[in-house]
């Protein structure tokens, strides 16, 4: 698929590996219950990234129903991205991108998404660069809204039509 890896989706015996990489990468963690709830209701935007024989990435997601966060009072069907990360020796080789791709292409083909948003810290410039490079735009500011009170951006981006995500 890239540089030596490849996607498929998460399996329950996934479990430990996913949890231990956003222990690694990420400041907010999850129960495992949650990591279940969200592969059993949305399993095809559940997605891992294999290279050297292990999971070194993975985004979960979930879809929902709401409004737009690109055109006002619109209502819509979001596949809201949860948690994505890739270990650090990892990155750089467009695991996330084509993580971020994978997911908005299942959400909308398998639940009928057609739009993609994701809360980042304010302060993680590379996350906020990779995700202007995919298209995506600032749309909100959320104050103090990771646990230690940092804001977080929301950034969305509508899902392209068929065949235009790569």
């Amino acid at each position: 698929m890239g540089e030596g890896y490849t996607l498929r989706t998460f399996r329950a015996e996934d479990l430990n590996r996913v949890m231990a990489i956003n222990f690694e990468c990420l400041p907010e963690n999850y129960s495992s219950s949650f990591y279940r709830e969200l592969y059993s209701r949305f399993p095809e935007t559940f997605i891992v990234a294999e290279a050297d024989g292990e999971i070194q990435g993975y985004i979960m997601c979930r879809v929902e129903r709401g409004f737009s966060k690109l055109k006002s009072l619109s209502p819509a069907r979001l596949v809201h991205v949860v948690s994505i990360a890739t270990r650090e020796q990892y990155r750089r080789r467009g695991i996330a991108k084509v993580l971020m791709f994978e997911a908005m292409k299942k959400a909308a083909a398998f639940y009928e998404a057609t739009e993609c948003y994701l809360e980042v810290r304010v302060g993680n410039e590379p996350a906020i660069k990779l995700y202007e490079y995919l298209g995506f735009a600032k749309t909100k500011r959320n104050y103090g809204y990771y646990l230690d009170g940092e804001d977080a951006w929301v950034m969305s981006l509508a899902i392209p039509g068929k065949g235009k995500l790569q």
